[in-house]
């Protein structure tokens, strides 16, 4: 008898797996355009337009449906039963991480906009720390899964 399930599931953690990858990937590199933005292109001219043409292209049509799917797969995956244990701490430690990551890819997508206006008060050491916290997190959620402590 075919079980759904079984065939389902690996093909579901694939592509979580690619979803995080994309999200990930554009979550470090937002950061560092601003930093080159803000840096040498500042609030006006071709190298703005230029940055600010690459940073809305990368927030809408990689960071965000990199995010959305990640979303859907990962709940696909907490909702199969059997493979999460609630009693365990990893889940939640896990789950505060990737609602973090969302409210740092939100903040991101509003510094796009306040980047592309020229309004925003953050330097370029400021962005390069604050790229720092998509590897913490991701640190948090790799050792949650992992090690399911």
């Amino acid at each position: 008898m075919f079980d759904l399930l079984s065939f389902a599931y690996p093909w579901i953690k694939a592509l979580h797996i690619v979803s995080v990858i994309s999200w990930m990937a554009a979550l470090f590199y937002l950061p560092r355009l601003f930093v080159h933005h803000v840096e040498q292109a500042g609030s006006s001219g071709q190298m703005h337009e230029t940055f600010s043409m690459m940073e809305i292209k990368l927030a809408q049509f990689i960071m965000r449906p990199a995010m959305m799917a990640t979303w859907v797969f990962g709940l696909a995956l907490v909702l199969t039963p059997g493979i999460v244990d609630w009693t365990m701490i990893w889940p939640w430690t896990k789950g505060a991480s990737v609602i973090a990551m969302t409210v740092f890819h939100v903040w991101l997508k509003k510094q796009v906009s306040a980047v592309e206006r020229g309004e925003s008060t953050i330097t370029g050491r400021q962005f390069r720390l604050l790229n720092e916290v998509p590897t913490l997190l991701m640190i948090v959620i790799v050792f949650s899964v992992v090690v399911k402590f």
